[in-house]
């Protein structure tokens, strides 16, 4: 009896081993047929290196400027009795901004004045007398010099008034209102500020290696934060002396104003174009992978004669190899960028879906959806 048992048990475990062994079989030759297919291909757009000329510049950040900026303050001390203008208004040249209080020298040039009559009076009198020898020369000229005197006071006292009230220098914009009504204002208080109009620049630096192709008259693009456009203008002025703790040089561009010109120190981006150009080898900037250990791009290439995987799709395209290759970039030009090192021209790169490969994983290509990269692009408003 208890042998049938363990015949019957000893069946059982053999026919369960049997049927494992041939799974585990299968499987294995699975895994074989999967790894002679290799992975499958992923779905990538492509565009070909190519070379194109280029003007070359040189880039740089810099700040807006005025014509002519000024803080506006008073020469003598004393109370704001009375304020003219309101911030941000357009002023004019001469322009009355603030008074202070002169009621005191007001007083005194009233009576300056009455001296002063006094004098031309008796000037006048003595001139006649002297005519007909009734006066002396001397007694004359006592009262010419007294005369003088009068009228010198009498200038001195006005120019000291004058200078107690506070004008625009030239036309421009007002700042915001420093000064109340009532306030004491030592001399050299800032009233406000004033920039001239009818003329905008661009200030900014550049390194001394690159002032031996920098000159006056050299063409400038200037962009503006949140500005797609930019500005052309042109270099006015180079700063004779290079900064010895940076070793860079001042420069100035004159740009045109507009309505909506930012306010002066304003950040901008200036681009110095040379007049040279250069051949480059351009791809489309969505070829180039950013990383940490690098900038590199995935190069395709066809499949070596006999690898792994399959040659062709399903529906027929041709399986090919991304290969990455590190690259040197350089300047940007609308969608393309500047490779220096690591790709040739003629070479096909992929330009979209780089993101998702690997170093030599198996690609096919599908341009039927990838947008065409443009060097001066004009994406619309939606």
């Amino acid at each position: 009896m208890y042998l049938l048992v363990a015949a019957g048990l000893l069946v059982v475990i053999a026919l369960q081993g049997g049927i494992k062994g041939a799974q585990i079989g299968k499987l294995i030759g699975m895994g074989k047929q999967f790894q002679v297919m290799g992975p499958p291909p992923e779905s990538v757009g492509s565009a070909e290196a190519r070379t194109e000329t280029w003007e070359t510049t040189v880039s740089a950040v810099g700040s807006i400027s005025s014509l002519r900026s000024v803080a506006v303050s008073n020469e003598v001390p004393g109370t704001v009795s009375k304020i003219r203008f309101e911030s941000g208004q357009i002023a004019k040249e001469g322009q009355v901004l603030v008074e202070l209080d002169a009621d005191v020298e007001r007083a005194q040039m009233a009576s300056v004045d009455a001296r002063r009559d006094l004098a031309v009076r008796n000037a006048e009198r003595s001139r006649k007398l002297a005519a007909g020898n009734v006066i002396s020369k001397a007694q004359l000229d006592d009262i010419e010099a007294q005369l003088k005197t009068a009228t010198t006071d009498t200038a001195a006292l006005r120019a000291q008034v004058e200078r107690k009230v506070i004008r625009a220098p030239f036309r421009g914009r007002l700042g915001i209102r420093a000064v109340n009504v009532g306030q004491y204002l030592t001399p050299g208080t800032t009233v406000t500020t004033l920039d001239a109009m009818g003329g905008t620049f661009a200030d900014f630096t550049l390194p001394q290696e690159e002032l031996a192709a920098v000159a006056v008259g050299l063409p400038v693009r200037v962009t503006m934060e949140g500005k797609t456009e930019a500005l052309t203008g042109t270099i006015s002025a180079i700063d004779p002396t290079v900064d010895p703790t940076t070793r860079n040089v001042k420069v100035r561009a004159a740009i045109p104003e507009l309505s909506d010109m930012p306010r002066p120190g304003s950040f901008v981006t200036v681009d110095v174009i040379k007049p040279t150009k250069a051949d480059v080898v351009a791809v489309p900037g969505t070829a180039i992978v950013h990383a940490s250990y690098g900038d590199s791009v995935f190069v395709i290439e066809d499949k070596k004669p006999g690898s792994p995987g399959m040659d062709t799709t399903p529906d027929g395209k041709t399986v090919k190899i991304a290969r990455q290759q590190f690259v040197r970039t350089g300047a940007a030009r609308g969608d393309f960028v500047a490779v220096s090192k690591g790709v040739t021209a003629g070479q096909e790169v992929v330009s979209a879906g780089a993101f998702k490969l690997r170093n030599n994983v198996p690609v096919y290509v599908d341009n039927t959806v990838q947008a065409k990269p443009q060097l001066a692009p004009t994406p619309p408003n939606r």
